[in-house]
Parts: C-alpha cells; structure tokens; sequence
C-alpha cells in the first residue's frame, strides 16, 4: 500500500483518538469542576457510563463507552486476536450514537474508508492486526496536547501536516484536492479584508476543508458566527473534511459540510447568502454544460445568457460563488489561467462579470505553488458591492521563495500581494487599476500580463559607446589586417 492510501487510515485513526480524548475530557473536567477531582471516566465501567448518554449526544454529537475509548483499546490492542473486529464494532457504535440526532449527518459514514478488513491492511487477519497495533502505536505516541490546556488544536496541526505530506509525495492523486496551507492563507486575508468577523464561510468544492479552517484560525471560530459550510463530490474526500472540523475543534453543529456536484446538485442555497467565499475548484473539468437544458435555466448561471463550455466548468464554479455570496461579502478563488482569456462562452461569461463590476481584482500566482501542477494560477476576487468601476491587477508571480520542488509564498511575499490589494494603487510592474470600459475594449481579457507591464531587466545600452566601441574595433581589426600581410609579404620575399 503506497503512502497516499495509507493516508485514510493515519488520519483515521487520529480521530478515533481525538473524539477519545476530547469526550473523556470534557467529562473529566465537568466532573471536576462539580468536586470529584478522582473522577476518571477512561476508568468508568460501561454500565455507569451509559446514564450520561443522551446528555453527551444533545451536548457533543457523539457518545463513546469507555471501554471503547482509544486509549482502552490501544492498551489490549497487543493481546487483542480480533483487534480488527474490535475496531469496527466501535467505529459503528460511534456512528450509531448520533443516529436520529441533530448530528448524525456529521458523523454518518466517517469512517467508511476506515476499512480495517481491508486486504490493503494484509492477507490475512494476523497481517492486518499488527498493522493496526502498530498503527495505533504510531498515534499513541503522537504529543498532542491536551483539551483542558487548550492545546487540542495540535490535533488540527498533525491533520494539516499529514495532509500536506501526503500530498507532496503523492503528485496529482494526492495533491488535487489539497491547497497549500501558504495560499489558503493569502485567500483568506483578502477575503477578510475589512472584517473582523463573518457571518458564515462557504467553499464549494471544499477538498478536505483546510481552506474554510483558516478562517477559525485567522479570525477564530467565534468570530465565524453561522458557521462553515462546502461541498465536496469525492467521498473520500467530504468523510475527510468532516473529520478535519472534529480535529480542530468545530462543533458538529458549527459545520455543514454536503457530498455531491455543487454545480448540478447545489447544497446550501436556501440558506443566507455567505460573506466569504475560498475555493481553489478543480481546474477545467467536464460537467453536463448545455448538455443539461435545465442548467441554462438555473438562476445561478442564467444572468450570464450562457454556460461555461462543457469541456471546461471552471466558470461555472465562479457563476456559482458569485450565486451563492452576500451583498456585503468577498470571494476569492484560484482560477486555471486559460478562463481569463479563451474566447467563445468564456468571454461573454468575463464579458457579464465586467459589465455588472463583479471583479474586484485579478491576481497572478508564481508558478509551481500547487501539488500536481507547476501551472502558474490566478485568484478572481468577486464583489456586489464596488465603490469604483474598475477592477485591479496584481502581477506576484516573483513573489516566493523556491523550497526543494516547489515555490511557496512566505509572510512577506503574502503581506505584500495583501497590502496592494487593500491600497487599490497602481505600482510600476506589480500592481495596476483599470477602468473596466479599458477592459471591455480588451475584448474582456482579464490576464494580468495584459495590463501590468514587466520589468525590463536587461542591462541598458549606451548605443554611442557602443558605436564608438564597435569603430574601434573595426580600426584595430584594419591596422592588424595591413600588419599580418606585411609579414607574409617579407616571409614570401
């Protein structure tokens, strides 16, 4: 089994010992705060337990047993002949908990690619035990914090780097639905810029969920107040993003994250338009397009009078987001460079964007920041609400600093791209205000090479000097000429 599909089961098991941990602590230190500073639930007997129960799901979403918290059943793991069905047995009962609740859609199916039955795991059953003993080793061993310090976002921070990991040594099958902790950064900023809080975040084609967790990080979750909120066709895929909320902290009732094709089957639309908007979608994928006589119809894609070409649904994505985002918001997304300037449906879909002053700016990327492509990629930021009919252009493709096979962007190169972007100021061969009838006379091509011009670094020529240079050596070359046929003369004479 290579790394990438081992992938589910690291992560897998890591929040199986997370909800273990946070659950037994979260009883722990009830428990303590009431007076019973002895009490340890990881020591309970199940029976006792099972009084807490429907408190625990109303309060927490989930219920464990405490003989079947991570930490009991690693301790057996070793003499355990049937750790596999052990294993499983809990994973359902976990599920099972939140059935017919407010949380069973957060924890439904979560473990599925946790197959711990799976030939993957070994040929037999012995095989597949001492994987998972050692397995459970490797997590165990992990220092993670603790839920009462505080310190339970390292659980995120492992999540975040496994991910990271992974996809860096997997190429395309690992990294295309990972975006780089760097950009999900920078797509955050801007889409904050000028708040301190919002009311909800959305991504539409959310991969694991890294880029709506910035906004817990950058902002904190209180200051998301509605929550976060994506959609994910890959199951594997939205079973991974669910358990990246658990493992930073986000309560199962502060995310709705939905499996499906947000582009014909679109979740959370009935909900309240979203005042932040990332997502790095995938880039120019087939869809039904006008195959589908609905679609044209779909009021999210018809103000535009046509549909992104089948071959290529990456304006449909933007159509989508802008559909889906408040008056009062901000949306940022990583776009394939070839939607800024193809012609045909493309341009009348550029041609409405900058006709209603939707874009707010255009960003050029350095090239070689994402897993599985060393495409140099852009950010459309998308707006309702404009206070100038004109849209900016930021040429960062310099901006990074080359780390083994890849380019990344540090702090600086982020704050840099983050500070033109909030003064709106033109700036020689980095940044670049356009009107947009400039842009409609264009033909609608949104490139930033179209309107911010490089800079020149060749070295600058003295034409004079260097005509002067060039007639003397014509001289010299004349007088050496002359020279060499005297001395052939005399060696002939």
């Amino acid at each position: 089994m290579d790394g990438w599909d081992f992938k589910q089961y690291v992560l897998g098991m890591l929040f199986y010992r997370y909800i273990s941990e946070n659950l037994a602590q979260y009883i722990n230190a009830d428990e303590h705060e009431a007076g019973d500073v002895s009490f340890d639930y990881t020591k309970l007997t199940d029976k006792k337990a099972e009084k807490a129960r429907h408190d625990l799901v109303t309060t927490k979403g989930f219920f464990i047993l405490p003989s079947e918290l991570f930490e009991n059943v690693h301790s057996r793991a070793k003499e355990d002949d049937n750790l596999n069905e052990t294993l499983e047995k809990v994973f359902k009962n976990i599920e099972a908990s939140a059935q017919g609740t407010r949380s069973e859609d957060s924890f439904k199916g979560l473990f599925d690619d946790f197959d711990v039955n799976s030939n993957k795991l070994g040929g037999t059953v012995a095989k597949r035990n001492e994987r998972l003993v050692k397995l459970m080793d490797g997590v165990a061993k992990m220092q993670l914090g603790d839920y009462q310090d505080n310190t339970i976002d390292a659980f995120g921070d492992a999540y975040e780097f496994l991910m990271g990991m992974y996809a860096g040594n997997a190429g395309k099958s690992g990294g295309e639905y990972y975006t780089p902790q760097e950009v999900s950064e920078l797509l955050t900023r801007i889409a904050l810029v000028g708040k301190t809080e919002v009311n909800k975040v959305y991504d539409p084609a959310c991969g694991s969920g890294s880029l709506l967790l910035k906004f817990a990080k950058i902002l904190g979750k209180d200051n998301v107040r509605l929550g976060f909120f994506g959609q994910e066709v890959n199951i594997t895929t939205y079973n991974l993003c669910r358990i990246n909320m658990f493992l930073h902290d986000i309560d199962y009732d502060k995310f709705d994250i939905g499996h499906g094709d947000t582009l014909t089957e679109p979740l959370h639309g009935d909900d309240e338009p979203f005042e932040a908007i990332v997502s790095n979608p995938p880039y120019s994928i087939r869809w039904e397009g006008d195959s589908n006589t609905i679609l044209i119809n779909d009021p999210r894609f018809s103000p535009a009078g046509i549909l992104a070409p089948k071959s290529k649904a990456d304006l449909a994505f933007i159509m989508h987001s802008l559909s889906w985002l408040a008056t009062s918001g901000t949306a940022a997304i990583v776009c394939f460079p070839g939607v800024l300037y193809r012609s045909g449906a493309e341009q009348k879909i550029r041609q409405y964007l900058i006709n209603n002053n939707y874009v707010d700016c255009v960003i050029q990327l350095p090239t070689n920041l994402f897993y599985g492509t060393s495409i140099a990629t852009c950010i459309m930021v998308l707006k309702k609400s404009k206070h100038d009919n004109s849209t900016l252009f930021i040429d960062a493709s310099r901006e990074f600093v080359k780390i083994t096979n890849n380019n990344k962007l540090t702090d600086k190169n982020i704050e840099h791209i983050v500070s033109a972007y909030t003064k709106r100021k033109n700036k020689d061969h980095f940044a670049r205000l356009v009107k947009n009838e400039d842009i409609e006379a264009q033909g609608c091509n949104l490139s930033v090479s179209t309107y911010v011009e490089q800079e020149d670094t060749r070295e600058v020529v003295d034409i004079a000097k260097l005509n002067a240079e060039i007639e003397e050596i014509v001289i010299r070359e004349d007088t050496l000429r002359r020279e060499i046929k005297k001395i052939i003369a005399e060696i002939e004479g």
